[in-house]
């Protein structure tokens, strides 16, 4: 996504400009893919008790940039990503403004079709930061390997430690990945305010678990005798 080398007027010696710019920590945050497959986990519509703590996410994500001039960061940057759509616009602007008070920035964008989305914005920003930082760390939170295994790979390959942060239910893209790290998001401490209503296949108990179902037997008996009558 960047070039690092440039040659020198007159030299013809090729120098490293990434080392002159100051080392970014960079998260950004897919808000349509994180609220949709934490709805596809737990069965059921997030209510605000089952939403990710975005104070304690800032928390872990800043204690992981270590100290400036000592190996760390010089700088860090949040950023979450959100399509709007014009009946919760009211709605949302509580959630935008705690957003901003927890010392994030919010891209948010309108979403007058379905197919909208934000992936291209955030990989826009990514490149962007790219080129004006020294990317050291970039944490992703975003189950959507289909537009980010790609890029996200060729900025480990360049030298980025890349972390992806999802369920680990939805995120086999980055879980299968010998570039990528994968932190399961409700491992993140604090992340939630109680444990979410789910088991983990990559950390079931030894004895086993009881998955329950998500719908009951008689409703999808009935939605497939409705298809097919």
């Amino acid at each position: 996504m960047t070039t690092t080398e440039t040659t020198e007027p007159g030299s013809g010696v090729a120098v490293d400009r990434a080392a002159d710019r100051p080392a970014l920590d960079l998260l950004v945050w897919d808000a349509p893919n994180i609220d949709m497959t934490l709805a596809t986990v737990i069965g059921a519509r997030p209510t605000a008790a089952s939403r990710p703590r975005f104070d304690a996410i800032a928390a872990w994500f800043v204690g992981g940039a270590g100290e400036p001039g000592r190996g760390g960061a010089d700088d860090v940057e949040a950023c979450v990503f959100a399509n709007v759509p014009p009946q919760h616009v009211t709605t949302l602007r509580g959630w935008v403004e705690a957003l901003r008070s927890f010392g994030y920035s919010v891209f948010a964008r309108p979403k007058s079709r379905p197919d909208d989305d934000i992936d291209q914005s955030m990989l826009d920003h990514i490149e962007v930061r790219a080129n004006s930082h020294r990317l050291r760390r970039l944490v992703v939170f975003s189950g959507d390997g289909r537009n980010f295994a790609e890029p996200l790979e060729d900025l480990a390959r360049g030298g980025t430690d890349v972390v992806v942060v999802a369920f680990s239910e939805v995120a086999g893209y980055a879980i299968s990945s010998d570039l990528l790290h994968f932190v399961d998001i409700e491992d993140v401490p604090g992340a939630f305010a109680a444990p979410l209503d789910r088991v983990r296949l990559d950390s079931l108990p030894p004895d086993g678990a009881w998955l329950r179902p998500t719908k009951s037997l008689r409703d999808a008996a009935a939605a497939y005798s409705t298809r097919h009558p």
